[in-house]
């Protein structure tokens, strides 16, 4: 499986310096070392600025450093308290999330130590009203749950700064009646951002038949070998399949698009033939963040779901719930990886629509037994909201066609739930990631400007 390759964020290191005596700075150093300790042996990488941010000068030669360096998360501490008339040339000078990170004052002797809590507390005031929102951390840096919200954090803004610098694709908008999943291309880029391009199906059509046959035989064969049982299709179907693939492939690796949202009926299954669903589901399960029927911000949540760490996403439709568990049903896109392996009850089959008999869709249940994360992303009457909440995966109560799982959520009102959401004009389709996510997806969502509804 030729999967989709996310970069590690690249962090810069920044200590804050001081141009007169104050505080305990032999205690600031100590907390210098501790930070750079704690740093030690991450998956990220770290550069750390040479010299202190003391002065005007200093700031921006260290802004530049981390330029040159490619860093993408400025990661800034005060070990003694800084200068609050810097924060305003970092606001002005990087324009995407940074963190800020407290430590503690020394616990021994009636000395205030650092003031490290108030100098971040007095840069985020800053910051947030000059237009950059950064992550707040304050922590001991050696105990386990600071080296996690820190490690949380840098996600967070990393995630949040590609998702800002990202570029959607939308071939051929919704899908007719789903009028809540189009998207106002100066709304999103104003919003958050993000750039985005329409792609007619006529435009998908021309590509398609560009498709070079040694091409489409190469990757027949690779589809092949996933040994997915086939169930009323044959080999001679996948052909198409292989042509979908590569054509929407080709949109993410030969026109830059981080993230697509295709209108999958009505017209491509009269038109060409089949669903595109076993392609889609390939490229989910290697990583590419793609939705069906024209979900936008579907797309843009699954990108940011990769970019956070989080794995492959399931955009499903919130088919029915009860008090306390969702089931999630959709025609055939569940990622391989969220299901039982191939061969075994529940693992993936290739099979026809069910309401549309024509292929190719996956049929297979969400694996049970697993921490999953449900959320959603989008534009609502009051703005960009996000909505995730976690739960477990359980065995389903029946047998469905298509892709298909039952979450439980322990101690939620899972129906007074559903009603807030719709009245917040939340659309029908929900996005699915194995592991609990919320404070990672809360605060990316708060360092875009995403108003967060419900995050536990």
């Amino acid at each position: 499986m030729n999967n989709r390759q996310m970069r590690e964020p690249h962090v810069g290191l920044a200590f804050s310096g001081r141009r007169r005596p104050g505080f305990d700075q032999d205690y600031g150093a100590r907390m210098e070392h501790q930070v750079r300790d704690s740093l030690r042996n991450r998956s990220f990488s770290v550069t750390e600025a040479r010299g202190k941010l003391v002065d005007e000068q200093s700031a921006r030669e260290i802004l530049d450093q981390f330029r040159r360096a490619g860093v993408d998360v400025p990661l800034f501490l005060q070990c003694t308290m800084g200068d609050g008339r810097l924060a305003p040339t970092i606001a002005a000078r990087w324009n995407s999330p940074v963190v800020l990170w407290a430590t503690p004052e020394n616990p021994e002797g009636a000395m205030i130590s650092s003031c490290s809590l108030v100098g971040s507390h007095n840069w985020a005031s800053i910051m947030i009203r000059s237009g950059l929102r950064p992550a707040v951390v304050y922590g001991d840096p050696q105990q386990p749950v600071t080296a996690a919200a820190v490690e949380t954090a840098i996600r967070s803004a990393f995630a949040a700064a590609c998702l800002q610098r990202s570029r959607l694709g939308v071939v051929g908008g919704a899908a007719p009646g789903f009028l809540a999943m189009e998207v106002d291309p100066f709304q999103l880029r104003g919003g958050l951002g993000v750039q985005h391009q329409s792609i007619s199906l006529a435009e998908f059509g021309a590509a398609l038949g560009e498709i070079p046959e040694a091409d489409v035989k190469a990757d027949l064969a690779v589809a092949l070998d996933l040994k997915l049982p086939l169930q009323d299709v044959v080999e001679s179907d996948l052909v198409l399949q292989s042509r979908f693939y590569l054509v929407l492939k080709q949109f993410f690796c030969a026109q830059g698009f981080d993230a697509l949202a295709l209108r999958c009926w009505p017209e491509i299954p009269n038109d060409f033939g089949q669903w595109p669903y076993l392609a889609m589901t390939r490229l989910a399960d290697e990583g590419y963040a793609i939705a069906m029927e024209g979900d936008a911000y579907g797309a843009l949540g699954s990108y940011l779901a990769e970019q956070l760490g989080m794995g492959r996403c399931y955009i499903s439709d919130w088919l029915a719930h009860d008090c306390n568990s969702v089931t999630l049903w959709h025609a055939g896109n569940l990622p391989f990886s969220l299901s039982p392996p191939v061969g075994t009850p529940g693992g993936p089959v290739v099979a026809r629509h069910f309401n549309v008999p024509r292929p190719a869709v996956i049929e297979s249940t969400l694996q049970p037994g697993m921490p999953v994360t449900l959320f959603r992303i989008w534009h609502g009457a009051d703005g960009l909201q996000l909505v995730a909440m976690e739960g477990t995966s359980i065995e389903p109560r029946r047998t469905l066609m298509g892709t298909n799982g039952l979450v439980m959520f322990e101690r939620r009102d899972i129906e007074a739930e559903f009603l807030r959401l719709v009245r917040a004009g939340m659309p029908h389709h929900v996005s699915l990631c194995k592991g609990h996510h919320a404070a990672r997806l809360a605060q990316a969502a708060d360092l875009l400007g995403i108003r967060v509804t419900t995050a536990c």
